[in-house]
């Protein structure tokens, strides 16, 4: 990336066709009355991204406390279903190298959703790379088979996710919170907050409370949930970087089946 006069140019030379469409398209999508501030798009073409330029800041308690309150207000924005986003149907999202698949059209449930679009293929291409091992699979296909039946749906409807909301992509200037480089789709709202808690972020116990005060869809004792929301990005981290990522995935999946 560089930046310049009041702009902040993001760069891909080898970008997949429609990558740059799809973040100018997020972050159009989740801007959002009420909720968290996103980034300004300027411009954006095959090659590149033009940005508004964020004057950063340090977080205080009271920013994390407006973030997380904003956050939840984004997130009741909604979407049309799990997968669901400011793309065509069936268009695949970019992380890094890798294709997210989508639905191409609603799936029945949530559990459904992260189970066929956000465990499995990338449980097939970790196990293609060699990271899983079959007693591995085994677990990955214990928690598939109960994010299908339904074990951790709760009714609550499709929240409009940034979806890759680790502390990296929340920004602060003299305003508060702004968001960048989303993967934003339909998803569960505990996702969000789950990539806030797997790498760290500042204030993190003030914005998680102040989301829970915003929030009235997030179940009861949500946070034991964690780990299950986590192995996704886990496991896309096994497929991009290898290392201990495939270890972490097989044990927040572990977790995840103990709740």
């Amino acid at each position: 990336m560089t930046s310049g006069e009041q702009t902040y140019v993001k760069r891909r030379a080898n970008a997949s066709p429609g990558f740059f469409d799809a973040e100018a398209a997020g972050l159009e999508w989740l801007r959002v009355p009420g909720g968290v501030s996103i980034v300004d798009v300027l411009a954006h073409d095959q090659s590149s991204i033009t940005l508004a330029f964020v004057d950063t800041v340090a977080p205080t308690r009271r920013a994390a406390e407006e973030f997380g309150a904003a956050l939840a207000r984004t997130h009741d924005a909604g979407a049309k279903f799990f997968g669901a986003g400011p793309y065509d149907l069936g268009k695949p999202l970019r992380v890094g190298n890798a294709d997210l698949p989508m639905p191409s059209a609603p799936p029945d449930s949530w559990g459904d959703f992260y189970a066929d679009y956000r465990i499995s293929p990338y449980v097939r291409k970790g196990r293609a790379l060699g990271e899983f091992d079959n007693s591995d699979l085994e677990v990955f296909e214990r928690l598939t088979s109960a994010l299908k039946e339904g074990r951790w749906n709760d009714g609550a409807p499709p929240a409009r996710l940034h979806g890759d909301l680790w502390a990296g992509n929340v920004l602060y200037d003299a305003r508060g919170a702004v968001l960048i480089d989303p993967l934003a789709h339909g998803g569960h709202r505990i996702t969000d907050l789950a990539m806030l808690d797997l790498f760290g972020i500042d204030y993190e116990e003030t914005i998680f409370a102040a989301y829970e005060r915003e929030s009235s869809w997030l179940p009861d004792g949500w946070r034991r949930l964690i780990p299950l929301h986590q192995v996704h990005p886990l496991l896309v981290h096994t497929m991009l970087f290898g290392g201990g990522y495939a270890g972490a995935a097989v044990r927040a999946a572990q977790r995840a089946l103990r709740v």
